[in-house]
C-alpha cells in the first residue's frame, strides 16, 4: 500500500512539472488575453487514472510552481488574495474532472466514453474559470477598456479562455483515442 502511495505522488509530481512545462509553450489566441491551457490534458489523465484527491493534489502543485515561476516574475500577482485564488485554488479545481473517474475507469475496461469525459473535464474547467473570473472583476477590471463593464471584460476573457481550453481538450482526446484506454487503466 505505501508503495502505491509513492507511485501515486511520483505521478503526480511528474504529471505537474509536465503540465508547468506546457506553460511556456505559446498559449495565447488571437486576443492576447485568452488562452489555451496545454496542461490540462496530463492533469486530467492522471486525474481519471488516480483519482479526484491526487488530480486536486497535482492542480495544486502545478498551480504553486505558474505562482512562482511565472505569476510573481511577471507580475501577474497584484496582491495576496488574488494569488492564491489565480493560482493554487483555481489550479486545484482541475482535480474536479475526477467525480467521473470511477464511471471513466470502468468505461475503459471496455470501451471510453468521449462524451463524459468531456463532461468532466468541462466542469472541472468552469470551476477554474469562475475563479479567474471572480479574479477578473474584483482585480483585473481595472484594467478592462473604459467603456466596458469589469464583469462584461472578465466573462469575455475568461470564457473565452474557457472555450479555447474546452474545444482543445476534445481534441486531443480525440486524437488519443487508440491509447487513452491504456494510459487511464495504467
Amino acid at each position: 500500500m505505501v508503495k502505491n502511495k509513492l507511485q501515486v505522488l511520483i505521478e503526480g509530481a511528474i504529471i505537474s512539472a509536465l503540465a508547468m512545462a506546457l506553460s511556456y509553450i505559446p498559449h495565447s489566441t488571437g486576443i492576447s488575453s485568452i488562452e489555451i491551457l496545454y496542461g490540462i490534458v496530463p492533469i486530467y489523465i492522471y486525474t481519471w487514472r488516480r483519482g479526484l484527491v491526487a488530480g486536486m493534489g497535482s492542480g495544486l502543485v502545478w498551480g504553486l510552481l505558474d505562482l512562482i515561476l511565472r505569476g510573481l516574475s511577471s507580475g501577474s500577482v497584484l496582491n495576496v488574495w488574488q494569488g492564491i485564488l489565480e493560482y493554487p485554488l483555481a489550479f486545484s479545481v482541475l482535480g474536479l474532472a475526477g467525480w467521473a473517474t470511477p464511471l471513466i475507469q470502468k468505461k475503459a475496461r471496455q470501451h471510453l466514453s468521449w462524451g463524459l469525459m468531456m463532461a468532466s473535464g468541462a466542469t472541472a474547467l468552469i470551476a477554474k474559470y469562475f475563479l479567474h473570473f471572480i479574479a477578473g472583476v474584483l482585480v483585473w477590471g481595472s484594467f478592462a477598456p473604459k467603456s466596458m463593464n469589469p464583469w462584461l471584460y472578465s466573462f469575455i476573457v475568461n470564457g473565452g479562455s474557457a472555450l479555447a481550453s474546452l474545444i482543445f481538450l476534445g481534441i486531443v482526446l480525440f486524437l488519443l483515442r487508440p491509447v487513452l484506454g491504456r494510459l487511464i487503466k495504467g
